[in-house]
């Protein structure tokens, strides 16, 4: 074994706690940077995060909070967050970390639920934490600045004990509502983030000279393992934007932190392409003429400058969350950009399958990832399709206080049902057809998949977004269209309005029906005047349009109903 491998081994057999990871992170690279924001500001070496970590820690004990109680953080992102997460897990107490864009009452029952006793918050998301929860909570403190907003003083013990955690203790609990409604708690141990941590240093390695840039809610376990774990893990230095990445803050961040590594989600990608890469094409007859006479030349061309505009020293820009359209991933493809593809769920911590940079087919999720075992169970001996089941160290503990919905996805031997259908090559990749709660049967009995219909409609040029439903036994479409292309803000303008709204809806229902089969041709299309309500990772939350486009107080003003609203 080489002196590399033998040290690589030595280091996953050791790290198989978040306590571990943090003894060895701020061991290792105690004097090095781990994290700062784009600009300046909360800066941390490895050995100043320790020391305050240490220093929030004791804090926790003198509150009477110890391992095994639950702390909520409630913040955007920042240097702070990591700080906040790792006053307590190295020490045995649990973390619920909760989306910044949570609604008040979203934020009550996370509280309420886990039965937390702090909470991390920044001051201006304080309107979300209502009086009845804080009154609840021994500990209130600003992120920021790591003062006490609220404390309890009869809560002041000095009797909070803290504990070396097991690898199958609990971690951390992640509330997600996903796509279906219905929230759930999903128990995470230091096994399973430690299991993605690995899988993440054999899909793309990493050291102590990359540069991550954060972008995704630190919240989700996407982010979480492979943007605040992994980056311990290597040694690297994680930079953090203050305001909301517009593209233009964005592009100015890429420049000034050069990123070698990235973590998105397939509507960042595709905006770009859609916004800048489509209409440079368009606007030049050089890049036209290219276009239809020498395609190589022109991918090359734009790919150069892309990855410029990110900085010009990527070497992995991971993308996940949701499925990438396949119209792009085949642009990032032949442009030769350093993208990655990942599948998981946050009850997978989340990696279930990657394709790493160099090895990506266009619409594959990729292979298993490190250490994990996946299959299709029961498999259709006609189309090749089944669902995608897995087991491995990354598997979750359960749903917290919810045993009957936890043995409804994970058997007794402890394989995870996703709910997602998909097929497999001859080489052993996996391609998702659909959500088995999205899929739909047609009259003759034939699976149809909205995603696959979704994915036509996207690729039409002044299609934001779009979902496809069933309604009294017709396929039907809501389409969010371009705010350049449908201008809702020339409604009073009624008939010449709706004389380009019914025109637009007709080429989309023409295009669609052309390219997709017989049994999923589209009877209806109805236009979005809202973005549709979505997830952390930008997934539409398809239970809220279940019967169409949900009456508000502004469609009955312009008594137009559902249909033209």
């Amino acid at each position: 074994m080489s002196v590399k491998r033998f040290f690589r081994a030595s280091r996953e057999n050791y790290i198989t706690t978040l306590a571990k990871l943090f003894e060895y992170a701020t061991d290792n690279f105690a004097k090095r940077p781990l994290s700062r924001f784009v600009g300046g500001g909360q800066e941390y070496t490895y050995e100043s995060f320790k020391h305050k970590c240490l220093e929030l820690s004791q804090r926790f004990n003198r509150w009477g909070i110890s391992a095994g109680d639950k702390v909520a953080i409630l913040s955007n992102n920042m240097p702070n967050w990591t700080v906040a997460m790792f006053s307590c897990v190295p020490f045995g107490r649990v973390t619920v970390p909760i989306l910044p864009d949570s609604s008040e009452s979203e934020v009550t029952n996370i509280l309420n639920h886990s039965e937390c006793k702090a909470i991390f918050i920044s001051k201006r998301l304080m309107k979300k934490l209502s009086s009845e929860c804080r009154a609840k909570l021994r500990l209130v403190i600003d992120i920021e600045t790591f003062q006490l907003i609220k404390k309890d003083d009869s809560a002041f013990t000095c009797e909070g004990r803290s504990a070396e955690p097991q690898a199958d203790d609990l971690a951390s609990i992640i509330y997600t509502s996903g796509t279906s409604g219905n929230a759930k708690g999903v128990m995470l141990s230091h096994r399973n983030f430690c299991q993605n941590i690995i899988a993440a240093a054999h899909a793309q390695p990493a050291g102590k000279k990359d540069r991550w840039l954060s972008i995704l809610p630190m919240s989700h376990t996407y982010e979480m393992a492979f943007s605040v774990l992994y980056p311990l893990y290597a040694g690297g230095c994680v930079y953090y934007i203050q305001k909301p990445p517009t593209p233009s803050i964005l592009m100015n961040a890429m420049k000034q932190v050069r990123p070698t590594i990235m973590c998105s989600v397939p509507l960042i990608i595709e905006k770009v392409y859609r916004n800048t890469v489509v209409p440079t094409i368009q606007r030049s007859r050089t890049l036209s003429w290219m276009e239809k006479h020498a395609p190589w030349l022109l991918y090359r061309l734009i790919g150069k400058k892309l990855y410029r505009s990110f900085g010009g020293k990527l070497k992995f820009f991971g993308i996940g969350g949701s499925k990438l359209n396949p119209a792009v991933e085949e642009f990032l493809l032949k442009a030769r950009f350093p993208y990655a593809v990942g599948y998981g769920l946050t009850e997978t911590a989340p990696l279930i399958t990657n394709a790493c940079v160099g090895k990506t087919v266009v619409g594959s999720i990729g292979v298993p990832a490190y250490n994990v075992e996946v299959k299709l169970d029961n498999v259709n001996p006609e189309t090749g399709e089944g669902e995608i089941v897995a087991k491995g160290d990354n598997v979750m503990l359960g749903y917290y206080r919810d045993p009957e919905r936890t043995r409804s996805v994970l058997n007794d031997d402890g394989w995870f049902r996703t709910h997602d259908l998909a097929c497999m090559d001859s080489k052993g990749r996996y391609y998702i057809k659909g959500r088995l709660g999205n899929m739909i049967v047609g009259p003759s009995g034939e699976n149809i998949y909205p995603e696959e219909i979704e994915e036509v409609i996207n690729t039409i040029r002044g299609v934001n977004e779009s979902l496809v439903f069933q309604k009294d036994g017709k396929l039907v479409a809501l389409v969010k269209f371009d705010d350049d292309i449908v201008d809702w803000e020339q409604l009073e303008r009624e008939e010449k309005f709706f004389e380009n709204l019914e025109a637009r809806k007709k080429a989309v229902l023409d295009f669609v029906n052309k390219h997709v089969s017989k049994q999923s041709n589209i009877s209806e299309i109805d236009a979005m005047k809202e973005n549709f309500e979505k997830t952390a990772t930008n997934k539409i939350r398809r239970y809220k349009y279940k019967d169409g486009i949900p009456e508000t107080e502004d469609t009955k003003d312009t008594g137009k109903g559902k249909e033209d609203s």
